[in-house]
């Protein structure tokens, strides 16, 4: 009769812990850098939004223009994740549709923590484009 001799197993865990945390903790932290990317992203589309409705007060072009661009400098940094320094905009009649007014946004996303990820990871664009348009009223 042959014996089966029980395997020493004691190691096992540890070593699949070893194995496995690195992975596991390239993917959590991705997942974060991630999330606060599409959170800027979004805060970014809804000031474009806010901004694009406020023009709807404006009773002519430079009046909505001026409106706009005290809106997008009083309250950019109100929004999560994003630094009114490094936003830029576009304001004014959409060049495509004249009764639209549009508000065009880029905003320099080198600062969130996404860029210090493992380099050799697929990562997205420095600068996040966001635009909103309305129907200018009155017309």
């Amino acid at each position: 009769m042959v014996r089966l001799r029980r395997l020493d197993d004691r190691g096992t865990a540890a070593i699949e812990f070893a194995i496995l945390t690195p992975v596991y903790l390239l993917l959590l932290t991705g997942m974060l850098a991630y999330g606060l990317y599409f959170g800027a992203a979004h805060a970014l589309q809804q000031l474009a939004a806010d901004a694009a409705r406020i023009a709807i007060s404006g009773l002519s072009d430079a009046e909505r223009d001026r409106l706009v661009g005290a809106y997008l400098s009083r309250h950019a940094g109100d929004y999560m994740l994003i630094d009114p320094a490094r936003l830029s905009y576009e304001i004014g009649a959409s060049p495509s549709d004249p009764d639209q007014y549009r508000v065009l946004l880029a905003y320099d996303a080198a600062e969130l923590p996404i860029w210090n990820l493992y380099p050799p990871l697929p990562l997205p664009r420095r600068v996040l484009v966001s635009g909103a348009s309305i129907r200018r009223g009155g017309l």
